[in-house]
This record gives C-alpha cells, structure tokens and sequence, in this order.
C-alpha cells in the first residue's frame, strides 16, 4: 500500500465557520484508506493543534510565500502521492472514499501525473454539483477551472523541482502546466453524487469581464508562464517569424470597407447598429446585414426600412445591403458577407453593439500606416442597455484594449485568453486566404468562437495592427452573452476555443519542425 501525503492549510484569520472546520477534520480522518499521513502549514499553530488533533498533523509554520510553503512540505513529506487540498481561501470537505477512489485511479493510470475531479459547492446553505472538464493539450487558459484538490505523483513534482519560488500568483497554473508536459493529467468526472470534496464558498455568477479585475501583475506573470510553457512543448511562434503564405485572393474592393452585421431575431437592435455605421466619418462604405432568422425574422424588415424605398432610406449615408438566410449559423453569415463584399476591408459588427462615429477612420490609418497589416483589432466600451431602449456606459469597467497583446508576444499569449478585443477588421482577401471562419464544423461549436480561429490563423501568416482608442460599444442586455451566463454555456464555449488552441499549439508545433 503507497503511502499518501496530505497537504493542507489552516489560517485562523480566515474565520471559516466552526462546522466547517469540523466537518473538513472529519473527512480526513475518517477515510478508509489509511496509509496516510497529514502536513498542516498554519501561522496559527496552537488553535490548529486543537482544531485538527483527530488527524495529528505535522505542524509546519507558514511563510508568505505558496511556493516556499509547499516546497518545505514536499521536503517533509514521505508519501508517493500528495493529496493537495487548497483550503487557503475555502472550506474543503474531503468525502471519506476520496482517496481510496484517488488510489485506484493511479493504479489504473500509470502514465498520470496529476487527478482531478468534480466537485460539490455549498452556497449559502445550497448544494449543486460542479462537473469539470477533461483535460487536453488545449486546455491553457489560466482561468481553467480544476478544482480545489490536487493528488498528485511526487516524482512529478520533483521531476520539475517543485513550485517555482519565481512564481508569485499563478503558482498552480505554472504547476499544471510543467505537469502535462511530461505526464497526463486525468479528470475524475461526476455523473451525480460522485464528488470527492465539497467547497464551501459564496457564490458568484460568471462574467467575462472578470479578468479586467485582476492585478496587470498578475497578468504579466501569468503571460510569462504561458510563454515558457510554449517554449518547452515546441508550439511558441518568435516574434516576427510567419507561416508561409498561400496565394492570395485578389482584390477586387471597389469601396474602403464592408461592415457585416450577423443578426437573427433582434428587430430591436438592428436599428441603432445600422445607424452607427450611418454616422461614420468615413462615408466609403457599406453596411451587409446577414439576417438568418429565415423569412419570418422581422429583423429583415427593419432592415428594408434602411433601403431604397424604406421610411430610413438616406441615398447621402452609406448603402445598406441585406441577405436572409434560413440557417443560424454566424460563421456562415460572416462568410457570405465577406464574398458579397465590394469593400476592400471586413469590419465586425454584432448586431446588438455599435460602431463610435471615428471607428472605421482609425481602422483605416491603421492599415495605411503599415502595408503588411491584414488585421486591425480594436478597444471597446462596456454600455448597458435600460427598459427604455436608453444606453448608458459601464464606468466601472475600464476601456477594454487587450493591451496583452504585444507585436512581440500577442499571437502567443492569445492562447491564453479568451479574446483579442473588438472590433476585428481584416483585408477581405485575407479571409478568402485563410479558407473563412469556422461554420460549425468544428467540435463544440455552437455559434461561437469562429472569429477567435480566424484571429490565431491569420497572426501566423501575417501582421495585426492595434487601435488603442476606444472605437465600439459593447452593449450589455439580459439577452446577450457578456454577463451572467450560466455554467453550462461556459462549459460549451470553453470545449469550442479550447478545442481551437489545441489545434493551434499542434498546429504551430508542426510548423516550428519544418523550420
């Protein structure tokens, strides 16, 4: 029988609610596998003494410092296996098979590395089921939900040295990452009632703009770990070195650019979004709205409303050109739009988002600036949208720019993340060259994540300029996708672009042989 080591934490400043902390006591010393012994890094080393006697820890006495605390413990610990539990920040509450289940997934796994597995989360006195995903070689996002418990093989550890003392926030996510490079990590998943731990913790809905609260620290650090991580597995692109390109399309762009709006069953939003097109400094252009609600869709009727003939009709504003369509597919509108296209530029437009009045001028200096530019990603302004059709902005959240993204390492670290700003314009020969965005033909997607492959495609071939300033209003409405979405929806967005970074990474993997 391998002997397990247990390593967890006590902090009486955490002030966890003392059934928590029973309960936690419980789960360890009550599992049926016994060859265990318990490592408790504590600054509170008399109150954990009362608190955790049942499982008679080995006291080690914190530092400040994750990577040194746990590596003191790797050095105490006699066990093959160390069964990390997180409790830093949450209660963790271990069900007494845990490592008994944890044990036969190594015997039946004999090339892991690292376990991990599903949970249960209490949340103000409710209990749901948290299933994870599995793991691949796409699954880099630092965001990556894998729970709060980590068995993992010692040799593993060691075979990397442990945590990097180097690492100041993203400890975990720099361990994991060096883990898979040379070991599997498995997910242990959960149909019902199969948790091995609950996580007590308050509970929050998803947003996508989380990320902005981070520390810029953390970011950067969290980049310099991802970076690395491409390096050893051979799939990091060099600043300056491009695929080679295809032959291109020709261009055959009779005005400056063609915005492409992709709409299905919003008649509410295509007004204003067509009028912030209208607005532009730049008149050159035109407007193709890709209504696929099929006939019935009344979006199409606002729509004509805007055309010859229709009660908005302007023949000074630029013209509006509509396609319905009877599948729902925002890949294949994108596409259509771009063959229609008699603009020399795409430029994206979502249909419930507009455009501010200067977007396409500085679009368009942008590319001047730079003839080897194919892609100009822009900066954006979170809006909200009220009963009363009134927007107003979101001052708390900043001007989003993606300033991650670097000439240097931008097309690297967009692996890491989950976007690259908007809006997203490219040369409409570009889109043809690269064989257009994605239609659903991808596993996973749904409707999303076609302009992300499109993104990561055309850095590996060519140059993308930057527009710092803010050019477009996202606007945030009970029915969009920017706020308070539901697990399951992030779940199926997470598999469609984590399914696009591993074939990015094998991809430039490929790429980085032949060279």
């Amino acid at each position: 029988m391998a002997k397990v080591s247990v390593v967890l934490h006590y902090y009486k400043a955490k002030e966890f609610d003392e059934k928590h902390i029973r309960a936690q006591v419980e789960g360890l010393a009550g599992q049926s596998y016994k060859d265990l012994e318990f490592i408790l890094i504590t600054c509170d080393k008399e109150e954990a003494l009362t608190h955790f006697s049942a499982i008679r820890p080995r006291i080690l006495e914190c530092r400040d410092d994750l990577s040194l605390n746990m590596n003191r413990a790797l050095n105490m610990a006699e066990g093959e296996w160390i069964l990390f539990i997180d409790n830093r920040d949450n209660p963790v509450i271990m069900k007494k098979a845990a490592v008994d289940g944890f044990m036969i997934g190594a015997e039946r796994q004999k090339d892991a590395g690292l376990f991990y597995t599903s949970y249960e989360l209490e949340d103000k006195g409710e209990v749901k089921e948290i299933h994870l995903l599995d793991h691949h070689i796409g699954r880099v996002r630092d965001n990556m939900d894998f729970g709060k418990v980590y068995f993992i093989r010692k040799s593993a550890l060691e075979a990397i040295g442990g945590f990097d003392a180097s690492v100041k926030y993203n400890q975990i996510y720099d361990l994991r990452l060096k883990i898979s490079e040379k070991h599997k990590l498995y997910r242990i998943a959960n149909r019902y009632s199969g948790s091995y731990y609950r996580v007590v913790a308050a509970g929050k809905k998803a947003d996508v703009f989380d990320y902005l609260k981070a520390g810029k620290d953390i970011q950067l650090e969290a980049e310099r770990v991802f970076t690395e991580h491409l390096k050893r597995i051979g799939a990091y692109l060099a600043p300056g070195k491009l695929m080679p390109k295809e032959k291109s399309h020709k261009d055959v762009s009779t005005l400056k650019a063609s915005v492409i709006i992709p709409v299905g069953n919003r008649p509410e939003f295509i007004g204003p979004a067509i009028d912030s097109v209208q607005r532009q400094t730049v008149q050159d252009i035109e407007v193709i709205v890709m209504v696929n609600g099929g006939g019935k869709d009344p979006t199409a009727d606002v729509v004509r409303s805007y055309m010859k003939g229709g009660k908005n009709y302007d023949p000074n504003k630029p013209e509006v050109r509509l396609c319905v369509l009877d599948i729902n597919s925002i890949g294949l509108c994108l596409n259509l739009g771009a063959k229609m296209a008699r603009g020399k530029y795409y430029v994206q437009l979502d249909s419930d988002d507009q455009l501010i009045e200067d977007a396409v001028e500085k679009i368009l200096t942008v590319y001047d600036s730079n003839p080897e530019i194919a892609m100009v990603i822009g900066s954006y302004e979170v809006w909200e949208k009220h009963d009363d059709g009134s927007i107003t902005r979101v001052k708390e959240i900043p001007v989003v720019t993606h300033d991650e993204w670097t000439d240097d390492n931008g097309r690297n670290n967009l692996l890491r993340i989950n976007g690259a700003g908007a809006p997203r314009s490219a040369r409409i020969e570009v889109i043809k060259n690269i064989g257009y965005f994605s239609i659903n033909d991808d596993p996973y997607a749904r409707n999303y994540g076609e302009d992300y492959e499109l993104v990561l495609k055309v850095s590996e071939q060519y140059k993308i300029g930057r527009v710092w300033d803010p050019i477009y209003k996202v606007i945030r409405h009970s029915g969009g996708t920017d706020h308070s979405i539901d697990q399951h929806t992030i779940d199926r967005n997470d598999n469609a672009k984590d399914w696009v970074r591993m074939e990015t990474i094998l991809r430039r993997r490929a790429m980085n042989k032949k060279a």
